[in-house]
């Protein structure tokens, strides 16, 4: 059945790169129909405060309602339909391929497009990588489930719809496999990458077939004109990996600051904070939408170093507020525009400074994108991979991979999470587990411990209990309200016994505390107890506190055993 075979694996997996290349395709025509609806221009980031065709007596001022009127729309739809469709959308289908067997919902597909294509065209300044990513993953995982596949073949279906998105996107085939393999899948199993790079090919020619096939950023050829510049490189990925992971700090400083400010209906959020986001663009207009042009142009060496600044901070910004009252959109574009912002006032600084030493900025442009979005993503390959294909630029790929080794360094050292994984450690998600803890998760002490065994009072004497210590090595000690208070070993009995009167001895005086688990907990927090305890086995209680049963290192293996 095509559901079972390798061969029919192969099959899904090219569907689902035919769908996400036709839907990367229809979802690149919505931002741009959206866009136009909103602002009158393809993209307003680079339009110099022009005003609204449609509306030429309001001037630049349409800027302010642009987000308000978007907000009234895809609020509503969003709260209603698919609450999981705000947000960036990456954490999601990260959480969904680790614990959820690659279940998305499939109506996710169609809100997530809309949403976020209102949210962009409306001046959100956020990126089109994660809602393809999202919309790509649903699509895969609703092919999954009509096919009645099993949960690791849904897994790598709704890899193979992020990669695909990616790849039709961006015309970066080559990107979207590896991005599916880093981030989504955190695996590089030789089956999964297979079915991901078909899926990938796939939408790659349906994307080039209706979008073309020029790259990303057209620029001229860059060259190191001086062995110097490798020191110089290297302190701009340090340098990038910090920004990188204070622009995510900062994007979820802003969330946390909207969530405790506003205290109306959720579906409301995103049209009432729009008017803070219309502030914004009226000051900076260049952040509007993803703002591609505004980006290229910064490579370019078209901006003052001051300027760049400005671009920089009003980019942290504007995302943080567009993610902060409820909009849809990616995190991807808003850090290569960080970091090229970032390359290019560093490398004009540079030469200022070291005139005869430093090439052209444009270089330090791209070796600061890359090395931003791996400081705040932690993919350093999908970095170095999608750099490439985005630019065409081969020529700086030394520095470009030892920029985002650094940047990626900087991250890990100074940061515990990545932009994506940190919104999930948020709610108490946290994929950095080994995959069979991740696989347990979802399995509880309850369904691995062995029943209780007698349980024994505090102020039992110790004669009584001698019958059944000489069966059991340890039972339970519970007070007058059967709640756990330690254990009794047998181990503690001999010594005790050895040294006084047994006559006088007491339960409670031979107790020993040995950390307990819940029946309820994941067998993969368990383990982490087990682990940090000598005994040989942990007493698990319910949620009264009381002894319901026994774990052990063994029951947790044979668990380990039926889920792998």
């Amino acid at each position: 059945m095509t559901r079972d075979s390798e061969m029919g694996l192969l099959v899904l997996a090219l569907a689902v790169g035919a769908g996400a290349g036709l839907g990367a395709v229809a979802f690149r025509w919505l931002v741009v129909s959206f866009t136009r609806v909103f602002s009158g221009h393809e993209d307003y980031a680079d339009a110099g405060r022009a005003a609204h065709p449609w509306f030429p007596g309001l001037g630049m001022w349409f800027v302010l309602l642009a987000p308000v009127v978007a907000g009234l729309v895809y609020g509503p739809l969003v709260h209603a339909f698919a609450r999981e469709a705000r947000g960036h959308g990456v954490p999601e289908v990260m959480d969904a391929v680790a614990r959820r067997g690659g279940r998305i919902r499939p109506q996710v597909a169609v809100v997530k497009a809309l949403a976020s294509a209102l949210c962009i065209g409306g001046g959100g300044s956020v990126g089109r990588e994660g809602p393809i990513v999202q919309i790509g993953s649903a699509l895969g995982s609703s092919i999954g489930r009509v096919v009645r596949a099993e949960e690791d073949r849904t897994r790598i279906l709704v890899a193979c719809g992020a990669a695909g998105g990616i790849a039709a996107t961006f015309n970066a085939p080559l990107a979207g496999v590896f991005f599916a393999m880093e981030l989504i899948l955190a695996d590089f199993a030789a089956r999964s990458f297979g079915m991901v790079v078909l899926s990938s090919v796939t939408a790659s020619v349906i994307g080039r077939a209706a979008l073309g096939d020029e790259p990303f950023l057209r620029l001229p050829a860059f060259t190191v004109t001086h062995p110097a510049e490798y020191l110089l490189f290297a302190l701009l990925g340090l340098l990038a990996g910090l920004v990188g992971v204070t622009f995510t700090r900062f994007l979820y400083l802003v969330e946390d600051g909207c969530d405790r400010a506003w205290r109306g209906p959720e579906w409301l959020r995103p049209a009432v904070g729009g008017l803070l986001l219309g502030a914004v663009l009226l000051v900076l207009p260049q952040m509007y939408g993803v703002g591609y042009p505004v980006l290229g142009n910064g490579v370019a060496g078209a901006y003052t170093v001051g300027f760049l600044i400005v671009l920089l901070l009003g980019k942290m910004v504007a995302t943080s507020l567009t993610i902060g009252i409820g909009g849809s959109g990616g995190v991807f574009a808003p850090s290569l525009f960080i970091g090229a912002m970032l390359g290019a006032a560093y490398g004009q600084t540079a030469g200022a400074l070291l005139p005869g030493v430093v090439g052209a900025v444009g270089a330090y442009g791209l070796i600061g994108m890359g090395a931003v979005f791996a400081g705040a993503a932690r993919a350093p390959i999908t970095a170095v991979v999608i750099m490439f294909e985005l630019t065409g630029e081969y020529t700086i790929i030394l520095p470009l991979m030892a920029a985002i080794v650094l940047a990626t360094g900087v991250s890990h050292l100074i940061s515990q999470d990545s932009v994506y994984t940190l919104k999930l450690r948020r709610r108490g998600v946290d994929l950095g587990g080994h995959p069979n803890a991740r696989r347990l998760a979802a399995v509880t002490v309850a369904d691995a411990m062995t029943p209780a065994r007698r349980r024994v009072r505090a102020g039992d004497p110790l004669v009584d209990v001698l019958p059944d210590l000489a069966v059991f090595e340890r039972l339970a000690v519970v007070d007058e309200q059967n709640r756990y208070l330690g254990v009794g070993t047998a181990r503690a009995v001999t010594e005790a016994l050895a040294d006084r009167n047994h006559d006088t001895i007491l339960v409670r005086d031979l107790v020993e505390r040995v950390p307990p688990v819940g029946a309820t907990q994941s067998i993969a927090e368990a383990l982490d107890v087990l682990d940090r305890t000598e005994a040989s086995e942990v007493p698990a209680l319910d949620v009264d506190g009381r002894v319901v049963g026994w774990l052990t290192h063994r029951q947790v293996v044979g668990r380990l055993r039926l889920v792998a």
